[in-house]
């Protein structure tokens, strides 16, 4: 069962250090449990292997994948090591584990990409969670080997040439099937190419659960349903829809009339009382006409919403706007409100022109449009998600020039979107460990949108509001993809996933 508590490389060092000075555990013994542990992974996951093939490299990583070759030899298993750093030059605890390995009679031998025998699964324990830039030279000569071997991997507390805090890929990294991983799980397995690489996750404290208990605030956390049932409280029996909060979906530009149905559904579906929506007069039939829960106002001006943004209790601005001058009046009308807001889609490309401050409001972005909020390239935004969500939480950019404005506390909440969505309000950080690759398609991002303005308009603040809303969408896409299948997964199928209570 895995932890919520996600952590940097440098503190799950300091976590180890903690275990082996304040709890007497040794070094030594904490490599022999993780070899330990991952060789038990590798048995029960391929329980047919007879051929072992383990990449060590020059660090504890290939300690422990020492320890494992040393079990596998033992069960009476065919064992190849193939080393890139001579076991003999290795230091401290690596140094005891691979000379134990060498006492027995399995292969050992330097990687040669020519040389390489069929094998059945391979672990990997080249490269540990320390490395901090991109792979070259030989490793990267053999994390294309075992990538090219279409056998499983498993690999040892992090897929080599994955960065261990941010997620990136490091150059190039090992495509694994399964990662088991030890005393505390790395942020960089949560998010970007993190979920895509590790596979299948395990994790293991090795024992160091009670003396690391609360010693470390955590880099951040994942969202889990629990979070939901605290915030999410039942409803009095007399309740009704005025309690419920209202909100104003402003969208729907020409031929974008299902992205404001989305949302407006979407918020429907997590509970808020009213909902409106405020688009283009020709959509009002299609709109209606589908949910006719909706209330639906064609406006083809700004003072055609004025009092919509007073009786409204949260807006959600953005879905299927576009970008025209009737986009732009809406947008600043809405903008000036201060009322709560959900900026998304469109709603976020204005911002990046304007280049404004956005108080008082939940940004949602996928990458993309995240780099046009902050100057930068998507590449950057995906080279640390984690750094772009505070960035995003704790100011907004004008579009190209990277020039971020003064520090604005908790005000805005970023919604960073992708695998591994993070959540930033500027102090702390969540992450959504759910949701699959059939949400890559149109229309996810306005259901989001809708669920997150109806938890704000029923009464949670901005940051408790995104949280909850982005796991209930990933819960609801993995349901609707389990019944589906991914590739045939639309938007609308969440909507009858939905579930908060």
């Amino acid at each position: 069962m895995l932890t919520t508590a996600l952590y940097t490389p440098e503190q799950v060092r300091e976590l180890d250090q903690i275990a082996i000075t304040e709890a007497g555990i040794p070094g030594l013994r904490l490599m022999e449990r993780a070899g330990r542990r991952a060789f038990a992974v590798l048995r029960s996951n391929w329980p047919q292997a007879r051929r072992i093939t383990i990449f060590c490299g020059g660090g504890n990583n290939a300690g422990d994948g020492y320890v494992v070759g040393r079990l596998a030899h033992e069960a009476g298993l065919e064992v190849e090591v193939i080393y890139l750093s001579d076991p003999q030059r290795l230091k401290g605890d690596a140094a005891t584990q691979a000379q134990r390995f060498l006492d027995t009679s399995a292969t050992c031998r330097p990687f040669d990409v020519h040389q390489l025998d069929s094998t059945d699964v391979i672990v990997d324990a080249l490269l540990g969670t320390g490395l901090d830039r991109p792979v070259a030279g030989e490793y990267a000569a053999a994390v294309e080997a075992i990538n090219g071997q279409k056998v499983p991997v498993l690999a040892l507390d992090i897929p080599s040439g994955l960065h261990a805090r941010t997620g990136s890929e490091l150059g190039c990294a090992v495509q694994a099937h399964a990662t088991v991983t030890f005393v505390g799980l790395k942020s960089g397995l949560f998010t970007a190419r993190g979920p895509a690489l590790c596979g299948t996750l395990f994790f293991d404290d090795l024992g160091t659960a009670a003396v690391n208990a609360n010693r470390l605030e955590p880099y951040a956390r994942l969202i889990t349903q629990e979070d939901l049932n605290t915030a999410l409280t039942p409803r009095p029996r007399d309740a009704h829809k005025g309690d419920c909060g209202h909100v104003l979906i402003i969208g729907g530009g020409p031929g974008m009339a299902g992205a404001a149905r989305l949302a407006g559904e979407a918020a429907l579906r997590c509970g808020a009382g009213l909902v409106s929506v405020a688009t283009r007069t020709e959509h009002i039939s299609a709109i209606v006409g589908t949910r006719p829960e909706l209330m639906v106002h064609g406006v083809e001006s700004a003072n055609q919403i004025a009092a919509l943004l007073e009786r409204c209790t949260t807006i959600v601005l953005g879905p299927g706007l576009g970008q025209d001058s009737w986009a732009d009046e809406l947008w600043h009308a809405a903008m000036a409100s201060p009322t709560p807001k959900v900026i998304d889609a469109d709603g976020l490309n204005i911002l990046a022109n304007q280049g404004v401050a956005a108080d008082n409001a939940v940004l949602t972005p996928h990458p993309g449009e995240a780099a046009r909020l902050l100057g930068q390239s998507t590449a950057q935004i995906s080279a640390d998600r984690f750094a772009a969500a505070r960035a995003l939480a704790l100011s907004t950019a004008a579009k190209g020039t990277g020039t971020v404005a003064a520090p604005k506390g908790t005000g805005t909440v970023a919604v960073l979107k992708g695998p591994g969505t993070i959540i930033d309000d500027g102090v702390n950080v969540a992450l959504a460990n759910c949701g699959n690759p059939g949400m890559a398609s149109g229309g996810m991002g306005d259901v989001l949108s809708g669920m997150i303005g109806a938890l704000i308009a029923q009464g949670l603040d901005l940051a408790t509001a995104a949280r909850c809303a982005v796991f209930a969408h990933g819960m609801a896409a993995d349901k609707a993809a389990a019944v589906r299948g991914e590739r045939s997964l639309l938007a609308a199928d969440l909507l009858e996933e939905i579930k908060l209570d």
